[in-house]
């Protein structure tokens, strides 16, 4: 049997007293916390290495596992710092056992641990995606715009040949107010949304679905007691014409706590 002098990390919440989740770690494994002056971890008892599989579906069963450990943790113990994936902590000699490692590293990042659960109580992280509808914003400009009115107006005087050459004037007038606009409609909802979210981070954004273009990919910090002010908001834009919002949550803060120090030499690669 595979010594287990590892302790593999979930979380950090704020409890002073020894709490037992259950078997419903990893591989099974038994998830408790191990306190230390008013802050646990979340952890596992494991072998001292990473959990490694060249079977794909394994792996997102382990990652799926942990993100039901950080729901539960979170459900039963409130406000918790999530760790990453495959995060294991282990002794550097025969002397120190696994539960001090763990008590040592909460010491060692205990003020900074603090604040991040102070500035993450009672709040969710939620994903806002707002996306446009390529045709339908086109089909608007072409109406709603004079300039390109008048190129219209003079392409259906013209000839076959010409009239080709004023479509693709047509198109590239068009494309250019979509641009012009996107940086206003960006800076409109992003203020928007931010009126009532604790944080904001902006995101890559992503390919949408067919015709649709994303225009904001945000992480949201939202306080519970705000949360139904900004689904008034998104739903406000989400019923603009050729506008769409994607809303999802509430997750874990991720994006919002910096990543643990965690000693290089004790940190699962």
């Amino acid at each position: 049997m595979v010594p287990c002098e590892g302790r593999y990390l979930y979380g950090v919440v704020v409890s002073r007293k020894v709490v037992r989740l259950g078997p419903i770690g990893i591989e099974g494994g038994e998830v408790y916390t191990i306190p230390y002056e008013g802050l646990s971890a979340i952890v596992h008892d494991c072998p001292a290495e990473p959990y490694q599989s060249l079977d794909e579906d394994t792996v997102k069963k382990w990652v799926k596992t942990h993100q039901n450990v950080v729901d539960e943790a979170k459900k039963q113990l409130g406000s918790i710092i999530p760790i990453g994936f495959d995060t294991i902590l282990k002794p550097k000699d025969d002397v120190t056992s696994p539960d001090q490692v763990v008590k040592d590293w909460l010491k060692a990042d205990y003020e900074r641990l603090q604040t991040i659960l102070e500035n993450i109580r009672d709040k969710d992280e939620y994903g806002v995606q707002i996306c446009y509808a390529s045709r339908v914003i086109a089909k608007q400009i072409s109406e709603e715009s004079q300039e390109i009115r008048k190129i219209r107006e003079e392409m259906a005087a013209k000839s076959p040949g010409t009239a080709y050459l004023y479509k693709q004037k047509v198109e590239r007038a068009v494309k250019a107010e979509i641009e012009r606009l996107a940086s206003d409609w960006f800076k409109d909802f992003y203020a928007r949304v931010k009126r009532h979210c604790d944080d904001i981070v902006v995101g890559k954004t992503r390919k949408a679905d067919r015709n649709k273009v994303m225009l904001l990919n945000l992480s949201c910090l939202v306080a519970r007691e705000r949360m139904d002010n900004l689904g008034e908001e998104l739903e406000k834009i989400n019923n603009m014409e050729g506008f769409s919002v994607h809303f999802s949550g509430p997750w874990p803060p991720y994006s919002f706590v910096a990543k643990p120090v965690v000693p290089v030499e004790e940190e699962a690669k």
